[in-house]
């Protein structure tokens, strides 16, 4: 009750109060915890951080000035990207046509799934030296903060955790670096009447191997947190055509292709890390079947990459 009250109140400031700063009225109608649409013209996202605000408005500028289809920023009238009240931040886009209700199994969405990834790692490419942004190590994590967790809370077998690192190590000095997504999933792309529309939310957006974002994007897809519907013969099928639709934007070197299912287990890892509160048991259990349903199919992973 707490919760729906204080999103009432949000909800009428920003109707009577924040849109002032663009001069603008609406209803704000909330789509999701920090983000609003307004008369089905535009979208309002809230942000805690200042710097987060900024770096997602980075990337969007940028990418608008390419050409690339992601959300048009609206300046306030003071100039600013935002609208700041009682320490939380408001930036205003023009909505994008399109939603975000995909099915990844209708025929051809795969493989358009991959090459709009690699569209978007081609453009990252192009303008990372306007970019500046954290320089992010998967392998660090895992050696850092990752198996600290591990010998503190003991969520997993020690031995299993080192193989499944020491593979990801044996790899990783090979694997191509670049500005990446970080949070790749059906929420983040959109698409109208079957075709892409736009590319949303750079949050989580930093500089990490490539092949990250298309092993996120899989792993995603078999979670029992997504009611995707993905079968297991679907999803070997699906993991084929992401990485051939990659391959006609960006060649996956011999490398990325054999490290894709340590990276795949590594996130998974990370994510049981992560998930440390008593509250999200289950998602730390849902990772770390993802991780042993990804162990016990390498050698078919690796052979359905390579052909």
């Amino acid at each position: 009750m707490a919760k729906e009250n204080d999103n009432n109140l949000e909800k009428k400031a920003i109707s009577e109060n924040i849109l002032k700063g663009w001069g603008i009225t609406g209803e704000a109608e909330q789509i999701y915890n920090t983000t609003w649409r307004i008369e089905d013209k535009y979208v309002l996202k809230r942000y805690e951080d200042l710097d987060t605000l900024k770096k997602n408005g980075q990337i969007l500028t940028v990418l608008h000035e390419m050409g690339i289809p992601a959300a048009e920023i609206i300046p306030a009238n003071s100039g600013e990207l935002y609208v700041g009240r009682d320490s939380r931040y408001y930036m205003l886009t023009k909505k994008l046509p399109g939603n975000k209700e995909t099915d990844i199994r209708q025929e051809g969405m795969a493989e358009k799934m991959g090459e709009i990834l690699g569209r978007l790692h081609l453009a990252f490419q192009k303008c990372e030296d306007r970019l500046v942004f954290c320089d992010n190590s998967l392998l660090d994590e895992m050696n850092g903060w990752v198996a600290e967790s591990l010998l503190r809370e003991k969520w997993m077998e020690e031995g299993r955790f080192r193989r499944a690192v020491s593979h990801l190590q044996e790899e990783y000095e090979a694997l191509p670096r670049q500005l990446i997504h970080r949070d790749v999933h059906f929420g983040n792309f959109l698409f109208d009447q079957g075709e892409f529309s736009g590319y949303i939310d750079f949050d989580l957006s930093q500089k990490n191997i490539r092949i990250f974002d298309i092993c996120y994007f899989l792993t995603g897809l078999l979670s029992s947190q997504i009611d995707s519907g993905v079968n297991t013969e679907e999803w070997f099928r699906i993991v084929r055509e992401v990485a051939a639709g990659y391959e006609k934007q960006i060649p996956l070197l011999p490398e990325e292709k054999r490290a894709i299912p340590y990276v795949m287990e590594n996130i998974e890892l990370l994510f049981a890390a992560y998930f440390s509160r008593p509250e999200q048991a289950v998602y730390r259990e849902n990772a770390l079947m993802l991780f042993d349903f990804v162990n016990r199919h390498e050698s078919r992973l690796h052979k359905l990459l390579e052909e």
